[in-house]
C-alpha cells in the first residue's frame, strides 16, 4: 500500500506539469516556393505602374511638363544640345513644357499616331522669349527666328517641333533633319520618295485633325490653333 501511495503521488507530480507547446507545422513546400515569388511579383509590379498626373483643376493656359502626363512619347530637344542650326545650347535643360490645352491635344493625337505604330517625337516645345532674344542675337533673321519682340506661338507654348518615329524609336524618314532649311522641307514640295510624302501626310493630316496646323516652309513645325491669341510667357523650366 505504501509503495501504491508513492506512485500515485509521483504520478500526480509530473502529471500536472505543464506540456511544452506543440512547435508550428511549416506549411508545406509548394506553398514555401510560392510565395516569395509572389510578393516580389507584386512589388514589381507597383513600381513598374507609373503614375501620371492629372489636368484636373488646372486652366488651359497653365504650363505642365509633358512627361508628367504620359510616357508615350519621344524626344531629341535639340536646343539643349549643341545639335541645331545655331551650334549653341541656348536651353538649361532638356525639358518639354506646353500649356495645358496643347498637351491635352498632343495627348490625343498621339494616341491615333499609335493607332498606326508610331508616336511624336519632339525637337522643341515651350520656348521662353528670353531664349528667343538669346536666339534672335545669334540668327537675327525673320526667316529663320520669329523676332522676340512679337513673341512666336512657341513663346506662348502652343507650339512644338516634332517628327515620328515607331514604337521602337526608329524614326521615319522625312526627307531633311530637322531645321532644314530650304525647299526640300516645304509641305508643298513633292519631288520627293513616296514613302517620304506618305510621312509627311500622316504627320500633318493627324496633327491637322487635332487642332494644329504647319507652316509650308517647316514640315516639323505645328502650332495649335487656340494657343496664337495667348500672352508670350517667360516661365522658367523646372530642371531638377
Amino acid at each position: 500500500m505504501k509503495y501504491f501511495f508513492t506512485g500515485l503521488i509521483v504520478l500526480l507530480i509530473f502529471g500536472c506539469k505543464e506540456h511544452p507547446p506543440k512547435e508550428k507545422q511549416s506549411p508545406p513546400q509548394e506553398v514555401l516556393k510560392k510565395a516569395p515569388d509572389t510578393i516580389i511579383n507584386e512589388v514589381i509590379i507597383a513600381k513598374a505602374k507609373p503614375k501620371f498626373k492629372s489636368f484636373e483643376g488646372l486652366a488651359d493656359t497653365t504650363f505642365v511638363r509633358l512627361a508628367d502626363f504620359s510616357d508615350g512619347f519621344a524626344y531629341d530637344l535639340r536646343y539643349a544640345t549643341e545639335n541645331n542650326f545655331l551650334n549653341a545650347k541656348v536651353y538649361d535643360c532638356a525639358e518639354c513644357y506646353t500649356r495645358v490645352k496643347t498637351a491635352k491635344a498632343l495627348l490625343k493625337a498621339n494616341a491615333e499616331f499609335k493607332k498606326n505604330g508610331v508616336k511624336i517625337k519632339f525637337y522643341d516645345c515651350y520656348r521662353p522669349n528670353a531664349v528667343q532674344y538669346k536666339m534672335w542675337e545669334i540668327v537675327p533673321n525673320p526667316q529663320y527666328v520669329a523676332n522676340p519682340k512679337k513673341g512666336s506661338i512657341h513663346n506662348r507654348g502652343g507650339a512644338v517641333d516634332i517628327t515620328l518615329v515607331t514604337l521602337n524609336d526608329e524614326e521615319l524618314d522625312m526627307g531633311t533633319d530637322f531645321d532644314f532649311f530650304g525647299k526640300k522641307a516645304y509641305h508643298d514640295n513633292l519631288d520627293l520618295p513616296q514613302k517620304i510624302l506618305d510621312n509627311r501626310k500622316l504627320l500633318k493630316e493627324t496633327m491637322e485633325r487635332h487642332g494644329f496646323w504647319s507652316i509650308r516652309t517647316e514640315w516639323w513645325h505645328y502650332n495649335l490653333s487656340s494657343a496664337s491669341k495667348d500672352k508670350v510667357a517667360n516661365f522658367k523650366w523646372n530642371c531638377d
